[in-house]
């Protein structure tokens, strides 16, 4: 067995500065002297990834199969699928098709994403799971299995999407969906919703139908999530301009309207043909309405759902919640498109209980990452205020709501990091390291985006897990440092390439397009991916997209669970004695080849959310 200090570097180790003895150093849950390769362990990679003591689990290979894999000892039951009634009277699911838009309002929503759990303080066998509901999958929506073709259908789409928040009752160790509770709701594209912060009645967001510009109808394509220390649920808007396009084809739209997507036809959404409030050639500030990050009270089903508009306007991945070391909130938050940006949002006051508004008053920033030797580096944090640094009304920004509406223009003229589609940020509950999935991007090394820094291969297909520390651990400090956790590749089809990804990248452990990310209270990273699933050329041996299971300390990562044909594996929340482990299956069958999760003949495959527990009740991973 060769020891590490006599192995020599691959191209990959040369390219992205992760060789095998720097890398297993940089310990996350080791101090800062740790972090970034401060030590250099003299031993086997084979070796250090044997001796993990945070994952008690076997990793498990990759499959193609349309079923749900876990290690030896586990097992995975269906909390809650799309369109199952929320209450006792409300309708059935109608696997033809033919069900109704108010139907669909009073059912769990479709293709289920991001969530958090949510425990009642008073009895330990219950908790409120917030859960988003992304898109809707017209094959399966429709009885026609097409685009939309009547103003009811476009409501029905809507009714799919937004946000579903349900109640679980545990019972002998098995968490339950409850079915009828008074905390049931759907806050859907149709919902009733109100802005507030800096940008609430501007101009932009004035309609005919809101001229005062503090209400909203609706929240939808809502990815990712976050959950704030005072308990609420933070829903974000991710691909908004798919839903809109123009009756006039040859509209021309302003450089902003184009920065975010604008386009006179809608990416196989079309919805504005049939709803005016989505045609832009009658409607443009709708546009400027959506994109946001929006808070929800999950236990007050009364109550309304505010867009919280300093946190800025984006395509929204998801938000992670961190605390400054004299108290206030900071949100970090990704920017989901190829080439954009990663963004956090620190609170001006303190946090307190009750203070319901305080993501209204606090500043935005944008990361800018210096890269340094061996790709590890040190960044900043950019402010966007309006009259500083240029953003002012000689560049085109007339006050702080014109930065927030135009928060990626903002933070182009700030010279900002463009970055391989960041998706999921969290944060380690041990020591705070950040930790952010950069999925992929194709375009990198066109389009003005140099190879380099945290995006260090050119049309990167497979992406990679960026994390930072901020400088004294302070998430309220403006510099901070970085390196690369894990280079995702196919050693198998790429060996000693920079396509093989970085050395805690195995034959046994590869995946592509890292997705969704969480930390169990251990300090495990559970990684989810979103990838290509064709297993073919540079995918080969890949299969279908997964969980895995890393440890920050020795850089491990282990796979974990496998799911259906066609699925993307995104959500994750547990419950609070680490038992159950809550995971979203989206999409299963995307096109076709599924019938998960009842596997009846000719049955059609329903987004689902899975609990996931041990034989043996004990911890998840563990």
């Amino acid at each position: 067995m060769h020891l590490l200090q006599d192995q020599e570097p691959t191209d990959l180790e040369r390219l992205t500065g992760l060789a095998r003895r720097g890398f297993l150093g940089a310990g996350a849950l080791g101090g800062a002297a740790l972090f970034l390769g401060g030590s250099l362990l003299s031993r086997s990679v084979n070796a250090a990834f044997s001796s993990s003591p945070l994952m008690g689990f076997a990793g498990i290979p990759a499959a193609t199969a349309d079923s749900l894999s876990l290690p030896p000892g586990y097992r995975a039951s269906v909390l809650i699928s799309w369109g199952q009634p929320l209450h006792a009277d409300g309708p059935a699911f109608d696997a033809s098709g033919h069900g109704s838009a108010t139907d669909q309002e009073q059912q769990f929503g479709d293709n289920n994403d991001g969530m958090s759990l949510f425990p009642f303080k008073d009895d330990p066998d219950r908790a409120l799971l917030a859960i988003n509901n992304e898109y809707t999958n017209y094959r399966y929506l429709y009885a026609h299995g097409g685009r939309p073709q009547s103003p009811e259908e476009v409501r029905k789409a809507l009714a799919s999407e937004g946000v579903s928040v349900i109640e679980v009752s545990r019972h002998n160790g098995h968490w339950q969906f409850v079915q009828g509770s008074p905390y049931n709701r759907r806050i859907h594209g149709n919902s009733p919703i109100t802005f507030s912060g800096p940008a609430a009645g501007d101009a932009l967001l004035r309609t005919a139908a809101d001229p005062e510009g503090h209400h909203v109808l609706g929240t939808f394509q809502n990815c990712a999530n976050g959950k704030t220390p005072w308990g609420t649920y933070l829903t974000c808007e991710e691909n908004f301009s798919d839903c809109f396009g123009s009756s006039n084809a040859s509209q021309a739209f302003n450089a902003a309207q184009k920065r975010y997507g604008a386009s006179a036809t809608s990416k196989e959404v079309d919805w504005h043909p049939h709803d005016l409030r989505f045609d832009m050639a009658h409607n443009p500030n709708e546009f400027n309405r959506h994109g946001w990050i929006v808070e929800i009270d999950p236990f007050d089903p009364t109550s309304t759902p505010v867009k919280r508009t300093a946190l800025g306007r984006f395509k929204h991945e998801n938000a992670a919640l961190a605390q400054t070391t004299d108290g206030r909130a900071v949100v970090y938050m990704g920017d989901d498109e190829r080439g954009e940006f990663i963004y956090r949002f620190v609170s001006r006051d303190r946090i307190a209980s009750g203070q319901r508004d305080l993501l209204d008053h606090g500043t935005l920033y944008v990361a800018r990452f210096e890269p340094g030797p061996e790709h590890k580096g040190s960044g900043q944090w950019l402010e966007l205020s309006h009259g500083q640094h240029g953003l002012d009304a000689g560049n085109g920004f007339a006050s702080q709501a014109d930065v927030l509406i135009h928060a990626r223009v903002a933070a182009s003229h700030r010279q900002a990091t463009r970055m391989d589609r960041p998706e999921w940020i969290v944060v380690s509950p041990l020591d705070g390291q950040v930790y952010c999935t950069l999925t992929n991007n194709t375009k990198r090394g066109e389009d003005g985006q140099p190879v380099g820094g945290p995006n260090p291969r050119a049309k990167n297909v497979y992406g990679q897990i960026l994390r930072w520390r901020p400088a004294g651990d302070d998430h309220g400090a403006v510099n901070f440092e970085w390196d690369l956790f894990a280079v995702a590749g196919n050693p198998a089809a790429h060996p000693g390439k920079p396509e093989a990804g970085s050395a805690n990248i195995t034959p046994r452990n590869m995946f592509n397009s890292p997705d969704g990310l969480g930390f169990d209270d251990a300090g495990r990273l559970w990684i989810l991916t979103d990838g290509d699933v064709s297993n073919q050329g540079d995918f080969a041996g890949m299969g279908n997209n997964q969980m895995l299971c890393a440890d920050p300390d020795s850089g491990e990562i282990r796979r974990f669970m496998v799911g259906p044909v066609g699925c993307e594996v995104t959500g994750i929340s547990f419950a609070p004695d680490q038992r159950t482990l809550f995971v979203g299956i989206q999409h299963p069958g995307e096109n076709g080849g599924s019938t998960f999760p009842e596997h009846l003949p000719g049955g059609k495959p329903r987004s689902s959310v899975m609990a996931i527990t041990r034989d043996d009740g004990g911890v998840i991973g563990a």
